[in-house]
């Protein structure tokens, strides 16, 4: 059942269009990555579905209902990023304790143990943690309130390797005890492949794809030949990337739509076959260019 249905969404500030007739539905108790490049438009769509704005064009129903004002859409949600606010004059133990007064779902006895294991002290304030602590703190007070509709926003920024790796396992246990819709938003999905159940990507604030992450994973295919094999083959087909290997040879990212007796053909010519990264797959498809980098080094 869609928990979220985004219709034909627009917004723009000043000139800059933020988000161009998005379409997309979020699926309930499904982890979701909204995966984009900066600027792309993934913090003003879950902004306007957390209620915090409106749309100038199209509609967002949460819950079935316009998220913006709407008392049921702010109780069972919350929204985690770099600029939540907590009362200046609570610390954070305090934070925790009056937490349970606002969310019906929340454990506080997990939060104090994420605390423990993530070396927070308890006694300070927020404002006084820095960047990575933060993001910690936010992450835990995200996942301890277990809202029916929980969203990060780039929730990671500041967190060692190591701390986000954690976090992530933590994310998936929580997760598996406790379903519930997850939108987990980042301009980077290699540390996210593993995690994410469906992944949309948003460009130029379109909904570019929305997949599986299952069926993502085979979305596309890389083929590497001579320039002219390779140009004969795809001639018809969706490019996605494509590069020159040395001076003769060129690699090239095609929309998977071949059947296995074309993929023999292929193979059969002298094309190789490969499978693509899920995290290479979706930079590529959120680049302005073909080539990527190396197009702005052929014109020099």
């Amino acid at each position: 059942m869609g928990i979220i249905t985004c219709q034909n969404v627009s917004k723009s500030f000043k000139r800059t269009k933020a988000l161009n007739g998005f379409n997309a539905t979020f699926m309930e108790n499904r982890l979701t990555g909204l995966i984009g490049r900066n600027g792309a438009g993934k913090t003003t769509l879950l902004k306007m579905i957390v209620g915090h704005g409106t749309p100038e064009y199209g509609r967002i129903q949460v819950f079935g209902e316009n998220p913006f004002n709407n008392l049921k859409v702010s109780a069972n949600t919350i929204f985690v990023d770099d600029e939540m606010v907590f009362p200046a004059e609570m610390k954070l133990h305090e934070i925790i304790k009056m937490a349970g007064l606002f969310y019906d779902n929340w454990d506080g006895e997990l939060a104090e143990r994420l605390m423990i294991y993530f070396g927070l002290n308890k006694g300070v304030f927020h404002d006084q943690l820095s960047k990575g602590k933060r993001s910690t703190f936010n992450m835990i007070f995200g996942l301890s309130a277990r809202c029916p509709l929980t969203v990060f926003d780039e929730p990671t920024t500041g967190m060692d390797y190591s701390v986000r790796q954690d976090f992530y396992r933590a994310l998936l246990k929580e997760y598996i005890n406790h379903p519930r819709t997850i939108i987990l938003s980042s301009h980077l999905l290699n540390e996210l492949e593993g995690l994410l159940e469906d992944i949309i990507l948003i460009k130029n604030g379109e909904c570019l794809i929305h997949e599986s992450m299952e069926d993502f994973k085979a979305f596309a295919v890389g083929l590497t030949g001579s320039k002219e094999h390779i140009e004969a083959h795809v001639r018809e087909e969706d490019v996605f990337y494509r590069k020159n290997v040395g001076s003769t040879q060129s690699y090239v990212v095609v929309r998977d739509q071949f059947s296995q007796d074309a993929k023999a053909d292929l193979k059969e010519s002298g094309i190789q076959v490969t499978k693509v990264d899920a995290a290479d797959l979706s930079m590529h498809l959120t680049s302005e260019t073909k080539g990527g980098i190396d197009d702005v080094f052929k014109q020099s």
